[in-house]
């Protein structure tokens, strides 16, 4: 029995692999993109998700997104790189995101108690002392955009391997005369 011991505990580690398969890399699911959508959820491996929501118009022109990264306890997350880019659909970058603010917090916190964050963070960290901990990002791309964009955030790096994320789709709506996140 002692002699199978080591192929048992190998056995028992393979098993605990990694079985993450990423669901709809592309929110478009048609391609004229004609359903309103209000948020997009996204899951990563180790209970990690983001959030994207529909984008607010800026009063100069274009518009603010928001993106929702939340991390169970004991988990961290990096950027693969810290640019946020919108392009043409499936096409080549067109404008790079101004971070507006970075708002980090335990959700078994009070709402109230935030940390501002004044860069972008290499590497996000869940606190141990909340279930959850929330990285809300305000992007804004200003000045005039396409009808129809694309936004991927940046793929994420967690327990050392490299995950692609969701690349969010919009355009713009004549009947609500707004930018909008379209599936």
């Amino acid at each position: 029995m002692r002699r199978y011991a080591p192929l048992s505990l190998l056995l028992a580690l393979a098993a605990c692999g990694d079985n993450y398969k990423p669901v709809d890399l592309y929110q478009a699911k048609t391609p004229d993109c004609k359903n309103w959508a209000d948020e997009s959820r996204f899951e990563l491996p180790k209970g990690i998700y983001v959030t994207a929501t529909a984008p607010v118009a800026l009063p100069e022109g274009g518009v603010e997104i928001g993106l929702v990264y939340m991390l169970p306890r004991n988990t961290q997350a990096q950027f693969t790189n810290r640019a946020f880019k919108i392009s043409a659909p499936k096409g080549p970058p067109l404008m790079t995101a101004e971070i507006a603010s970075i708002y980090q917090r335990g959700t078994s916190a009070r709402p109230e108690m935030v940390e501002v964050i004044k860069e972008m963070p290499v590497l996000m960290v869940a606190t141990a002392t909340s279930d959850e901990t929330q990285f809300r990002f305000r992007l804004q791309f200003k000045g005039k955009l396409p009808e129809r964009f694309d936004f991927t955030p940046p793929a994420m790096v967690i327990n050392r391997d490299r995950y692609p994320v969701r690349t969010f789709t919009y355009r713009y709506f004549d009947d609500r005369k707004a930018y909008g996140m379209c599936s």
